[in-house]
């Protein structure tokens, strides 16, 4: 087989342009992968396109094939499809999920690939590591039902969160976002959508992925006393200003990160593996498509990524074609 391949790279801050690369050749237990589709999560993606991965973290952010370092050059991304070429006769032909960065074709260990059902387009199946990050989120929170929840911010990590918080009984839930487009999104979810003014408080529980301080302080207001906020935003080098005056600490009110990076303590017999293949299981929704609000072909890259991380292209789930995709 042809031993070379395309892979997306970030050369400069803000700048990105395909380069060639020569895989290895597959030792045993190594599958080979043929991309069929990738995705670009704007938040996290964009922030790394322009160099906004502080150095303090620069360790913890390193996605699990990622060649370079921050801030760059670097080749970077973890939602990747494709099918087997060459490996184990159990994984030979089948469509995978794998944490890869954008590359027409990769060498990796079969236990680094995650099969995707049947059930489960492979276009669809871009969303996997955003869905994985959604579980893990409502592992952490912990919700009840008949909960009162809000999730605001209406980016990829928040509609995924809605998504499968749609499927709670009883619960009264609404997306919050200052777009009025995504009310679109939600409708589609099948979930309740509100602008941040309209949103209805004495909520039991906030799941907060704007990034943005002034959600991080609408927040805070939807929450009932002793409620919690869930904080998802990510902000990379930006310093936030969190509204701790007032009637928080009479309120009794809680933040609490999560982050995807280890499974949440509350599953603590769970691996990583269990959660991605649940993650998967999950994608059998058709309805969660609507999170992918756009698509081009791999070449397009580097034109695309400054386009998105300036908003130019308004995106949730940023899909990438490979060349011989059907």
């Amino acid at each position: 087989m042809n031993r070379t391949a395309r892979a997306f790279w970030l050369s400069s801050p803000g700048a990105g342009e395909i380069r060639e690369v020569t895989l290895p050749e597959p030792g045993e237990g190594d599958v080979v992968v043929r991309s069929l589709y990738s995705g670009v999560s704007r938040g996290t993606e964009t922030l790394v396109f322009r160099g906004g991965v502080p150095e303090s973290q620069h360790a913890a952010m390193r996605a699990p094939f990622q060649e370079g370092d921050f801030p760059a050059p670097v080749k970077y991304g973890y939602l990747s499809v494709g099918v087997v070429e060459e490996g184990p006769d159990d994984l030979a032909g089948r469509t995978v999920f794998c944490l890869y960065p954008h590359q027409t074709r990769y060498v990796v260990p079969a236990s680094a690939v995650t099969v995707v059902p049947d059930a489960v387009p492979a276009a669809r199946a871009v969303l996997a590591g955003t869905v994985e990050t959604a579980v893990n989120a409502l592992w952490d929170a912990a919700p009840l039902v008949g909960d009162r929840i809000a999730v605001v911010g209406g980016g990829m990590v928040g509609c995924s969160v809605a998504a499968l918080l749609a499927r709670f009984p009883g619960v009264r839930l609404q997306l919050v976002d200052a777009d009025p487009s995504r009310a679109d999104v939600a409708k589609a979810l099948g979930v309740d959508f509100a602008s941040p003014e309209e949103a209805r408080g004495d909520c039991d529980l906030v799941v907060h992925a704007s990034a943005s301080e002034q959600g991080l302080a609408r927040a805070l207001e939807l929450l009932r006393p002793e409620g919690t906020v869930l904080e998802l935003s990510w902000y990379g080098d930006r310093q936030v200003a969190v509204p701790l005056g007032e009637a928080f600490h009479s309120r009794r009110l809680v933040i609490r990160s999560s982050q995807v990076g280890t499974v949440s303590p509350n599953r603590a017999t769970r691996t990583y593996a269990d959660r991605l293949a649940l993650a998967l299981d999950l994608l059998a929704d058709p309805a969660l498509d609507a999170l992918v609000t756009g698509e081009s072909a791999f070449e397009e890259l580097p034109d695309v990524l400054p386009k998105l991380a300036s908003g130019h292209i308004p995106a949730l789930c940023h899909r990438v074609r490979y060349p011989d995709t059907p």
